[in-house]
């Protein structure tokens, strides 16, 4: 039976990868909230073992921007939020930034563009451009966060660095097997 998280990417027409051992499916999970600066979205690693067995490895995280970027954005278009979709092989492993291992943009996200500078997340249909912009699956730093603030300019971005090693090794053996590109998928709860 699959994994209650896959039912629902399944549920809203996305794709799922089902064959073979460490095919990985990387669904962020949206709380549904306008306020910013928390990691309270998760991080789902959902593939089966080698015995077919299927895997669910969360990780809390945030897909919002942090507090900083929405009070400065990088863009006069606004900060962005990444729009819930399933972006199909957008990812690769890189460098986020040239510092670290991560999980770097290498196809157009769609996002939403919040310019008005305050701390409320808005998610205005009419705001959606889609390009790349940087959007990667990172950690936050050494020492983890309790908030978001700098962390995140519209990235997906785990708070605890054991995690985060936990996270890499998944996608490194998926990458052994599959190549070194991800979809990702987004959804809201």
């Amino acid at each position: 039976m699959l994994p209650e998280v896959l039912q629902e990417v399944k549920k809203r027409g996305h794709a799922i990868f089902e064959r073979g051992a460490w095919n990985l499916n990387l669904i962020g999970v949206r709380t549904p909230t306008l306020q910013s600066n928390l990691f309270d979205d998760h991080l789902h690693c959902v593939f089966k073992d080698d015995c077919g067995q299927w895997v669910d490895i969360s990780f809390q995280c945030t897909t919002d921007p942090g507090l900083y970027w929405l009070h400065n954005p990088m863009r006069s278009a606004g900060t962005a939020i990444m729009c819930p979709g399933q972006y199909r092989g957008a990812y690769k492993i890189g460098m986020h930034r040239k510092r670290y291992p991560a999980l770097v943009q290498v196809k157009p996200v769609k996002v939403f563009r919040d310019r008005n500078r305050d701390e409320i997340l808005d998610m205005d249909p009419k705001t959606i451009t889609e390009g790349l912009y940087g959007v990667n699956i990172h950690h936050s730093g050494e020492s983890g966060s309790e908030n978001v603030n700098r962390w995140s300019a519209g990235c997906t971005v785990l708070s605890n660095l054991n995690d985060w090693e936990v996270f890499l090794s998944i996608v490194r053996r998926s990458a052994d097997t599959y190549g070194d590109r991800f979809t990702y998928t987004l959804i809201e709860k």
